[in-house]
């Protein structure tokens, strides 16, 4: 969904690009900033039992996303590195979102289901990414599925903001569901993506 709108986004948070490179900062300091606001927002308020503050410091960094490789186009310094960097650390960011989910359920939210619910979206989540990183470092293409990275996001932070403005935390619980289904079914898709090119591969080279 953030990637849908990443052009509206990324006119409005223009103005914020080009002030931080008049000031000298970096794209790469950016992105490491921006992760460290997330992995604060998720590990700090969400075990507390602090859902939306959580949801709004998360939403704030979140952003950087979009300004890095902005600031990085303005500048005309982009690179493989910047990629690889901003790439490896939504990683941690969205381990910590989902790993900050598993420590309130399994705490303040005390609930061993969504402990585990919780616990299943951080590793299908890790695992889609690795899945596409991994076919593609083979020559395989495997940007399928039903679960994108941005989707995940977006919804998981709406939803969990709403569920706790307005006490409706069936509002969270059901997204995790949602997201446990759509991130294993795209795991699977992608496996048997893969399986598909690699074995037409191997009965054309045979």
């Amino acid at each position: 969904m953030l990637e849908r709108f990443r052009a509206f986004w990324t006119r409005l948070l223009s103005p914020i690009a080009r002030l931080f490179i008049r000031l000298g900062i970096s794209a790469d300091a950016v992105t490491l900033v921006g992760t460290l606001g997330v992995c604060a927002g998720a590990l700090v308020f969400f075990p507390q039992g602090k859902l939306l503050t959580g949801v709004l410091v998360i939403t704030a960094f979140v952003f950087s996303d979009l300004i890095d490789g902005h600031m990085a186009r303005l500048t005309g310094k982009t690179n493989k590195f910047g990629a690889f960097l901003d790439s490896t650390l939504d990683r941690i960011g969205d381990g910590a979102i989902f790993g900050g989910l598993v420590l309130y359920f399994a705490g303040p939210g005390d609930s061993r289901l969504y402990t585990v619910l919780a616990l299943v979206c951080l590793i299908m989540g890790a695992v889609t990414s690795y899945a596409r990183a991994r076919a593609e470092g083979l020559g395989y293409e495997a940007k399928v599925g039903i679960a994108e990275r941005s989707d995940r996001l977006v919804s998981i932070l709406v939803m969990t903001g709403l569920g706790a403005i307005f006490d409706l935390p069936i509002l969270m619980e059901i997204t995790l569901w949602a997201l446990a289904i759509a991130s294993t079914v795209t795991v699977a898709q992608r496996i048997w993506v893969v399986r598909k090119q690699a074995y037409a591969e191997a009965e054309s080279a045979s």
